[in-house]
């Protein structure tokens, strides 16, 4: 999954920084890295994403994070997005729906003004 994540981020133009095994490792990279965004999956080894989510938003409130997750995970989705994730996609990861999912975090990044982000 993260290779693929990592090929479509950078088809759009995007450079990754760090990567993580789990939510304790993601934890420790987000506070070494301070990335721009970050992308999780929902269930990892050991901290679940959810629980990651909690944790960063205490070291950094305004953190951006998109969850990644699999058809069938609604109410997980819907807890990570209260812990503060800010968007989700569903696997498996286009462009097309990482760009679409990054562009509601930053319309800017996906070629779309904020008034066609609101219509979306």
């Amino acid at each position: 999954m993260r290779k693929n994540l990592i090929r479509n981020l950078d088809i759009l133009g995007h450079k990754v920084i760090a990567e993580a095994q789990d939510g304790l490792e993601g934890i420790d990279s987000y506070k070494s890295n301070n990335p721009d965004l970050v992308t999780m999956d929902i269930t990892m080894p050991g901290m679940d994403g959810i629980t990651a989510v909690k944790k960063i938003k205490e070291i950094h409130a305004e953190s951006n994070i998109i969850m990644v997750t699999s058809h069938g995970q609604e109410s997980m989705v819907m807890a990570a997005l209260k812990a503060g994730a800010k968007g989700y996609i569903m696997k498996p990861v286009t462009p097309d729906k990482l760009r679409e999912s990054i562009g509601r975090i930053y319309p800017e990044l996906a070629g779309e003004t904020e008034e066609e982000l609101l219509d979306f």
